[in-house]
């Protein structure tokens, strides 16, 4: 089964992926409440509730997710690897994830809205040339600015999700973003000689 690796700067990125019990709730809890932020954000939610008070995304949701997110993260076995910025929790989340493509999820990715086709060429020494769509002022204003990496290898997505809490601060952290994105690559459990009808073919060439 294929699953992601990846070699952020443990100078600059915290791994959330791995981190279980109270010592990475903190971390946790910041990167699942930046994550349904931008959900929120995305589907045109309001930031506070027709009463005022909080929405999931800053809540007892992030918290209670925070918790079980270890063992959804183990469960998918390396098919979504989450970092969040050491030095400010609360600043950045990047989560890379790999997928199935199936009909659905291709048809889903047709039906985004336009703004996503405003993309440029990413390259990955692993993965080849793969799109990136930059978006530090997002046309509403509730959403926080992000970044998204897209890969097709034709069975799989390789899709990278980073979002920021500041507008201001999105610029100066984006270059760091990328170098993470830049290490991914996708392994699987094949031994060399397993399958001797697969050709392996380097993205660089």
């Amino acid at each position: 089964m294929p699953r992601l690796q990846a070699d952020a700067d443990p100078n600059l990125w915290v791994p959330v992926t791995e981190s279980l019990g109270l010592r990475g709730r903190r971390h946790r809890k910041a990167a699942i409440r930046m994550l349904l932020t931008q959900a929120n954000g995305a589907l045109g939610a309001s930031t506070g509730s027709a009463t005022g008070g909080p929405r999931p995304g800053s809540g007892v949701a992030a918290w209670a997710m925070s918790q079980a997110a270890p063992f959804l993260m183990r469960k998918a076995a390396g098919r979504v690897l989450v970092w969040v910025w050491k030095s400010d929790p609360e600043l950045v989340v990047i989560m890379a994830q790999i997928q199935q493509a199936t009909n659905d999820l291709r048809a889903a990715r047709a039906m985004m809205p336009m703004e996503y086709d405003d993309t440029e060429s990413f390259r990955n020494p692993y993965l080849g040339v793969g799109e990136k769509l930059e978006m530090a002022l997002p046309s509403d204003p509730r959403t926080p600015p992000f970044a998204t990496y897209t890969w097709d290898t034709g069975s799989h997505f390789v899709t990278v999700t980073a979002v920021c809490s500041d507008r201001e601060r999105f610029g100066t952290v984006v270059g760091s973003i990328d170098d993470v994105v830049r290490t991914l690559r996708v392994v699987d459990d094949v031994a060399i000689g397993e399958a001797p009808g697969v050709l392996r073919i380097d993205p660089k060439n």
